[in-house]
């Protein structure tokens, strides 16, 4: 059973990889997106906390990583880990290595939250009153989500919510995700992610995702951004 734990999230892991894919104003509804030039994310340096566990806790590990993003390539070091051994290897360290290949060879695209890769539906407001865009896949991608992103009041994108428009195997199913955003800066960058997914014969299984960004774009994160970020981290269940 950890093994099938194991091969189950490693696949599961590898499409929540691109969360950090760009998210831009082109081809959504413009009646209700803020009108303004997009910063492009083109370098930072964060330090990344990374938990995968399953329903029951029999397997779970942790990982922390200083991550940076510099002339268009990808690089991590690891500073600390604990738990399983095998999850270590096989989900999280996989999970940057795979990311790591896909930046570095300029793949990322398919993640983006762009006219692109997605029909976008007119804002409207859900039963707690926030602004949200329905987002649907134009084609089957483990890497694109099937749901809605939720907008401030000014229009800017704060999280996007759903499942993924197709499994990444035969032994996961339901995988859903939800991704956060914050402004840093002015550029808007991802700060959290949490995926689950149902693992056949094993139950459910959890990734979280935290960035803790130390410089966006070359310039220094200050401390009320850094605390802006941690407001937007709330889960509101």
């Amino acid at each position: 059973m950890r093994r099938l734990w194991v091969a189950a999230c490693t696949l599961f892991a590898a499409s929540a990889v691109l969360q950090a894919g760009a998210a831009t104003d082109a081809g959504w509804p413009t009646s209700h997106v803020l009108s303004r030039a997009e910063q492009t994310l083109h370098s930072y340096t964060a330090y990344r906390r990374m938990h995968a566990y399953s329903e029951s806790q029999k397997h779970e590990a942790w990982m922390e990583a200083w991550t940076e993003l510099k002339d268009g390539q990808f690089s991590y070091t690891i500073v600390s880990e604990n738990g399983s051994e095998a999850i270590r290897g096989r989900v999280l360290r996989a999970m940057l290595d795979r990311e790591q290949d896909m930046v570095n060879k300029g793949e990322t695209g398919r993640a983006d939250l762009t006219a692109e890769n997605y029909d976008f539906t007119e804002a409207g407001r859900d039963a707690t009153g926030a602004r949200v865009v329905q987002i649907k896949p134009k084609r089957a991608d483990v890497m694109l989500v099937d749901g809605r992103a939720v907008l401030n009041d000014s229009g800017d994108l704060v999280r996007v919510e759903g499942k993924l428009s197709k499994n990444p195997s035969f032994w996961t199913s339901l995988v859903n995700i939800v991704r956060r955003y914050a402004r840093i800066g002015g550029v808007r960058v991802p700060v959290a992610s949490e995926t689950t997914a149902k693992v056949k014969f094993v139950g459910n299984a959890q990734l979280d995702v935290f960035y803790d960004y130390q410089s966006v774009n070359g310039r220094p994160v200050g401390v009320s951004e850094r605390r802006s970020v941690e407001l937007s981290r709330i889960v509101v269940r």
